[in-house]
């Protein structure tokens, strides 16, 4: 096998690199995990992540974890209501889904993010990931790499794998290529014990999520575990407004005066997410890397994830993606009849960068759906056309 007595670093312990991990390590790989994160428990935030059948669901099986993942998913939390902009119901699945249907490609089930990385975490050997391990640089040394990190510390590897996401320092050392930005800011909130803090939405979601659209804007919300939600407000607007909106968002009168005013033609009913939501809401500008990104393949040297193909969110396939290529290069790697890890490496990375160019041009067509004049009825023929 290529990976023979070679030390293999990950640096990012998200979905990804957790994935490729224990894939590598079923093939007695010794393989580490770098984490800036100080433990298991710090971060996690963002919106319930949507496994696929053909990508995250894939690398489960794998891996063998769909068991686990049965034990930690949230049934029902796929179920989705798309509403105008004043609430009413348009498109109502939750009569149509069953609570579990894992042989079906079409199925779509939700887990939190933190028991998906506790599940992943559990799965590895002991001491795998090495915490608070802030990556600083790397030196080529002898074939391999030397590491450094912010705590001083270093650590030698032959090969080194970034699963760092959309600001990786790893991804410089083989591209640079940027991505760009697509135009469109979300702003990320979260609101605590919603069937008290904001009983009517909390009512209309029913445990599940919400899409509602209106001229040019959007609000998307999704039940968490704990009795908890997420939403984002997204909507159009100038990259340079960026430093403008993390003003808004620190300061509650500042957003909802904001929010009244751009958000003026819709109903009352959102101004629940502005009275009940944590302060600071976190901006996140949307962006995506080029589709005919390319680089030369090296020999003990690659990415996953984000740092690869950092996409648009709007076809909800970014974890499936880290977690397909998570599958694909520990096959390539472990699996296929490559002569040489480079000759492995640059199977992996083509085949990756072709399937993320055109999940990528999909997100980024939804993306323009969803912020488009007539968003409400272009999204309901969308997902007539999938029924």
């Amino acid at each position: 096998m290529l990976l023979t007595d070679k030390k293999v670093a990950i640096i990012g312990g998200g979905p990804g690199g957790l994935t490729l991990a224990k894939l590598l390590q079923l093939h007695q790989v010794t393989v580490k995990v770098y984490e800036r994160d100080i433990d298991r428990n710090s971060r996690m935030v963002g919106s319930p992540l949507d496994l696929h059948f053909g990508s995250g669901l894939a690398a489960l099986r794998k891996a063998g974890l769909m068991d686990a993942f049965k034990q930690h998913y949230r049934p029902g939390a796929d179920r989705m209501l798309i509403t105008d902009n004043q609430g009413n119901i348009r498109l109502n699945d939750h009569h149509e889904k069953p609570e579990a249907d894992f042989g079906n490609p079409h199925f779509r089930p939700e887990i939190d993010r933190a028991p998906l990385r506790n599940m992943l975490l559990d799965a590895l050997n002991p001491d795998t990931v090495v915490w608070n391990s802030h990556f600083l640089s790397m030196d080529k040394q002898g074939t391999g790499w030397l590491l450094r990190f912010k705590d001083g510390s270093t650590d030698y590897a032959d090969v080194v794998i970034g699963a760092d996401g959309a600001n990786s320092k790893i991804r410089p050392y083989l591209t640079d290529i940027r991505p760009f930005y697509t135009g469109i800011i979300m702003l990320e909130g979260l609101i605590h014990d919603t069937a008290q803090t904001a009983p009517r939405i909390h009512a209309l979601m029913q445990g599940g999520k919400i899409m509602a659209f209106g001229k040019h804007k959007s609000l998307l919300m999704g039940s968490k575990g704990g009795g908890h939600m997420g939403f984002y407000i997204s909507f159009k607007a100038e990259e340079h407004t960026l430093q403008e909106y993390k003003t808004i968002c620190s300061d509650r009168e500042l957003l909802s005066t904001w929010f009244r005013k751009e958000y003026d033609t819709w109903g009352a009913l959102w101004q629940e997410l502005l009275q009940a939501t944590e302060i600071p809401l976190i901006p996140r500008p949307i962006y995506c890397m080029p589709a005919d990104q390319n680089w030369q393949a090296q020999d003990n040297l690659t990415l996953l994830g984000d740092a690869a193909h950092l996409m648009p969110p709007f076809a909800g396939e970014g974890v499936n993606m880290a977690m397909l290529d998570a599958l694909e290069l520990s096959e390539c790697l472990c699996e296929t009849n490559h002569s040489n890890l480079k000759e492995a490496i640059a199977a992996y990375e083509m085949q990756m960068r072709q399937r993320a160019a055109k999940i990528a041009q999909e997100s980024l067509d939804n993306g323009e759906r969803m912020h488009s004049e007539h968003s409400l009825q272009t999204m309901l023929d969308l997902f007539e056309s999938f029924g």
